[in-house]
């Protein structure tokens, strides 16, 4: 069984606590990952990317010069994607890039990127995190006291208050989040996951 370092909200350690082998003890599965991330990097993908065909160009449509007699090549429209300022032949155009993928994949890959990090001993638990205030210095000192104040963090919690969101906004390597709403991504571009006792039951509840 996955067991993972447990800290109280001051940051001191309190001992191990075990995690559920169905979200951190499976074999990872490397395919599924590399699937999910695609996913959802092609998800988050605008596709508003657009050129100008020949048809959509401000040129003037009339032929240019006479057929035969003038030694230039033949020439029909100045719109025409041979002639600087003509169109774009193929070129991009707005379309949605986003797609699914089976729900059973999503959660494979995200129970294998959880299962990899726990092997990797790259999980703590901590008891909670009480923010009366909005402070970056808190969670930034906190991050301190566990040794990942150089590392990318992903904070997860039952529920994403203000005070947490905005106290982890400016700190470049971490991201906070509702464990309900974590995605392999965020566990993917995170070396260290950081995780309440209450946001580890949600995380079960939801995915295992």
């Amino acid at each position: 069984m996955a067991t993972a370092t447990s800290y109280s909200a001051d940051g001191e350690q309190t001992g191990t606590v075990e995690l559920p082998d169905r979200l951190f003890g499976i074999e990872p599965n490397s395919h599924v990952v590399w699937e999910a991330v695609v996913n959802f990097q092609a998800n988050q993908r605008q596709g508003t990317v657009k050129v100008k065909t020949r048809g959509r160009v401000n040129r003037s449509n009339s032929k240019p010069w006479r057929q035969k007699g003038t030694g230039r090549a033949r020439a029909g429209t100045a719109r025409s994607p041979l002639w600087v300022g003509g169109g774009v032949t193929h070129g991009p155009l707005p379309r949605d890039h986003r797609y699914r993928i089976p729900k059973r994949v999503r959660r494979l890959a995200l129970r294998s990127v959880l299962s990899d990090r726990a092997a990797a001993g790259r999980v703590k638990v901590i008891d909670s995190i009480d923010l009366p205030e909005i402070k970056t210095k808190r969670i930034q000192t906190l991050l301190d006291k566990l040794g990942l104040s150089k590392e990318k963090v992903l904070i997860m919690t039952r529920e994403l208050d203000d005070h947490l969101a905005l106290s982890t906004r400016n700190i470049p390597n971490a991201i906070a989040m509702p464990a309900r709403d974590v995605n392999t991504y965020t566990v993917v571009a995170a070396d260290w996951v950081l995780i309440t006792k209450e946001g580890l039951s949600v995380l079960e509840e939801v995915f295992a």
